[in-house]
């Protein structure tokens, strides 16, 4: 039997919302540079499709012309993006996905007619080392490099995979390398991550190694390995855990704690007064990820960040899941966990 239709009540429709109009634009790009065409595009034009699909517009591409077609908006977006692709080959870096991927998101909506007229060029920033150039890959990394530059003392606060102990590092290699600081100081407290690894065999140096391996890869990816282990053997560099660093004065160094929100307030403070002269000091870590045994002990990160910000000379550059610049579904990890209590 067919069902009798439900008698319908009288309604009043809302009053329709003014739709705003999508402005549809189209846009040609010319590069005079045709060896780099082939690492622009990508190999059967992948970087081009990944521009198109994160942005939502056409790109056709025709000798060394690119057309990009779709709204307005995001066709200047994706003019931009495709110009500083460009940009990076010509200053001979590299060109990934996840690169790509640091360009969409940085990208900030200009207008049309700001992209076709241009604007002076800004002095780049970027950060020099022995085996690659780094340049800023989310906007806050922008921030942070300026800091870096800038301050006595910085706090690097966000989730995993913003670059911030990476590029501490590589800012610390720098200055070792043009002779601004005479030793690199890298350190972290021997906190598990919430599981008990028990004994460790070897002296010293083997038990804390394994937790000190994150910034070993850092500098192995700024320096040669071979310069590596000479500056270690020398003393230039030095990495050890936070605790060997009491009762110390760290002067002419470039200082770098990863891990922080795992120290305590009583190891933060002696920490941060180690601070001697011609110095610079970096302080790492997520607030959202302590693993201080007992759970009821106050992180001295947030403690410290809370007393200390705004005082002359120490800077804080705050991180977020928009910032990370590893794999792109290491963004969507943190979003969905972000918000959830431990």
């Amino acid at each position: 039997m067919a069902r009798k239709p439900a008698k319908a009540e009288p309604a009043i429709s809302p009053s329709p919302m003014p739709q705003r109009e999508i402005r549809r634009a189209r846009v040609d790009v010319n590069f005079d540079n045709q060896s780099l065409l082939v690492p622009l595009f990508g190999q059967f034009d992948a970087n081009l499709v990944q521009v198109e699909n994160r942005l939502g517009v056409f790109i056709s591409a025709r000798g060394n012309a690119v057309q990009i077609e779709g709204p307005e908006d995001s066709v200047a977006r994706a003019r931009d993006v495709l110009t500083k692709m460009y940009d990076r080959l010509a200053l001979g870096q590299d060109l990934d996905a996840g690169a790509i991927e640091s360009l969409v998101s940085m990208s900030n909506e200009p207008t049309l007619e700001g992209i076709i007229s241009g604007k002076p060029d800004t002095p780049p920033i970027m950060i020099r080392t022995r085996r690659k150039t780094i340049v800023p890959r989310s906007a806050t990394q922008i921030d942070y490099m300026r800091l870096l530059a800038r301050e006595d003392v910085i706090f690097a606060l966000g989730p995993a995979g913003t670059g911030k102990t990476y590029v501490a590092v590589a800012q610390a290699v720098s200055q070792l390398i043009t002779g601004s600081v005479q030793r690199l100081i890298l350190s972290r407290p021997a906190v598990e991550a919430g599981e008990k690894l028990g004994f460790l065999p070897g002296d010293m140096k083997d038990k804390v190694d394994p937790y000190l391996r994150p910034l070993y890869d850092a500098l192995y990816d700024c320096m040669p390995p071979e310069q590596v282990e000479r500056r270690i053997a020398s003393g230039e560099i030095e990495i050890a855990p936070i605790a060997f660093m009491r009762g110390r004065t760290l002067a002419d160094a470039f200082v770098i704690l990863d891990e922080a929100q795992n120290t305590t307030r009583e190891q933060m403070k002696m920490f941060l007064t180690r601070f001697g002269q011609n110095s610079r000091m970096v302080v790492c870590g997520d607030p959202r990820q302590v693993d201080i045994p007992g759970g009821d002990r106050m992180s001295g990160l947030i403690d410290a960040v809370e007393r200390l910000e705004g005082v002359e000379g120490i800077g804080v550059a705050r991180f977020t899941r928009a910032d990370v610049v590893r794999h792109p579904i290491v963004g969507r990890i943190v979003e969905a966990y972000e918000g959830i209590d431990p």
